[in-house]
C-alpha cells in the first residue's frame, strides 16, 4: 500500500490551541484566578485621549474619576506628558496614598500663591511720631483756633441777630489803648492785599488812601463826622473813613481804612459790637465786645469769611453784614 502524505501524519490544527490555553493557566500564580480585563475607557482616573498607553510601573489613583476637584496646586503641576497626579509618566509617586486620603477626606491644600498680610515696618509704624511739630501760635490765634472748633458753615440766628441789635442801641465804644493798641498814621500805606479783592463791592478797598485834613475841609466835603470811641470819622455812601487831622488830639483808631454798615448811616462802634456779638453767638471771638477793629475781632472776621466762603478781607465789608444778616 502506498505511503500517506506527511500532511495527513501531523496533528491539526484544533489540537495545539488547548495547549497554549493550558500554558496560560500554569504561568497564572496558584490560588489567585486571573481577572477579566477591563476595557481602558472604562477604567476608572485613566486618560481619556485615544490612543494614550499606561507604561509599566505607573500606578492610577483611586477615587480620581469625574465630579472631583484637583487642589491648585496640583493642577498647576499637570502638562503635557504627565498623569494624573501631576508626575512625569512612568515616574514613582511617592506619597500616591496619602494623597488620596487626603482628598476623600475633602481636606483642601491652600494655593501656594496665597500670602501673608503685610506687616508693619518700623518707619511706617513711627512716621507719626517722626512728624515734625507745628510752629507754635500767638495766643489770640489760639484763642480763635480755639473758638472754631464747630463753628465751620454755620449761619447766624436771624432772631438772634435782631435781639444784639436791638441791645446796642445806644452802645458806644471807649478807647482802650492797653488791650488795643492804636494805629498810626501813614500816607502811603495800602490796604494790605486789597488789589486781589475783586468785584465793586471791594471797590473801595483797593482805592483807600489815608489823607490828613483840618476841619474846614472834612466839613466842606461831608455832611457827617462824629467823634466815634476816641477818634473823629466822617461818612461817605455807606461807609465810615477815619478823618485823620480833624483833631490832632482824637486820633485813636485801631484800623485803618473803611468800616461797612449800610445806607442807614449807624456809627461805626456799634456796627462793630454787633458783629463782635454776633461771632461770639457764633463760636468765632471770644474777646470782649467792644467796638473796636481790634486784631482778635479782624482774625474772627478772617475766619468766618474762610468758612462762608467768601473773600478774606479782615474788614467789616458788604458781603461780610449780608452774609451776617446785617446789611
Amino acid at each position: 500500500m502506498a505511503q500517506q502524505p506527511v500532511e495527513q501524519q501531523s496533528p491539526s490544527k484544533g489540537k495545539r490551541a488547548p495547549e497554549k490555553a493550558r500554558t496560560t493557566e500554569a504561568q497564572q500564580p496558584k490560588g489567585k484566578p486571573a481577572k477579566p480585563e477591563t476595557p481602558a475607557a472604562k477604567q476608572p482616573g485613566a486618560m481619556k485621549e485615544r490612543g494614550a498607553t499606561t507604561e509599566r510601573g505607573a500606578t492610577t489613583e483611586p477615587g480620581a474619576g469625574k465630579g472631583r476637584k484637583t487642589p491648585a496646586s496640583q493642577e498647576s503641576a499637570t502638562a503635557p506628558g504627565a498623569n494624573v497626579s501631576g508626575q512625569p509618566v512612568g515616574a514613582p509617586t511617592p506619597g500616591a496614598k496619602q494623597q488620596a486620603q487626603e482628598r476623600r477626606k475633602g481636606m483642601k491644600t491652600p494655593p501656594p500663591s496665597a500670602k501673608a498680610p503685610p506687616k508693619a515696618t518700623p518707619a511706617t509704624a513711627g512716621a507719626k511720631a517722626t512728624a515734625a511739630p507745628p510752629a507754635p501760635a500767638s495766643p489770640a490765634s489760639q484763642q480763635n483756633a480755639q473758638a472754631n472748633v464747630g463753628a465751620k458753615a454755620k449761619k447766624p440766628d436771624p432772631q438772634k441777630v435782631q435781639q444784639i441789635k436791638s441791645q446796642h442801641a445806644n452802645f458806644r465804644a471807649q478807647p482802650k489803648p492797653q488791650q488795643v493798641p492804636a494805629v498810626t498814621f501813614n500816607q502811603s500805606r495800602r490796604i494790605e492785599g486789597s488789589e486781589r479783592w475783586e468785584g465793586p463791592q471791594y471797590e473801595v478797598f483797593r482805592s483807600y488812601r489815608p489823607e490828613r485834613h483840618d476841619q474846614g475841609w472834612y466839613r466842606s466835603h461831608y455832611n457827617r463826622v462824629e467823634l466815634i470811641g476816641g477818634g473823629y470819622y466822617f461818612w461817605n455812601n455807606g461807609y465810615w473813613y477815619p478823618a485823620w487831622g480833624y483833631d490832632p488830639s482824637a486820633e485813636y483808631y485801631a484800623y485803618d481804612g473803611p468800616i461797612y454798615v449800610g445806607h442807614r448811616a449807624e456809627p461805626p462802634d456799634k456796627v462793630i459790637a454787633d458783629v463782635q456779638a454776633v461771632l461770639q453767638e457764633m463760636g468765632y471771638y471770644r474777646g470782649e465786645v467792644d467796638g473796636l477793629l481790634g486784631p482778635l475781632t479782624r482774625e474772627a472776621l478772617t475766619a468766618y469769611q474762610a468758612d462762608q466762603g467768601l473773600t478774606t478781607t479782615a474788614a467789616i465789608d458788604q458781603p461780610t453784614l449780608d452774609s451776617l444778616g446785617m446789611g
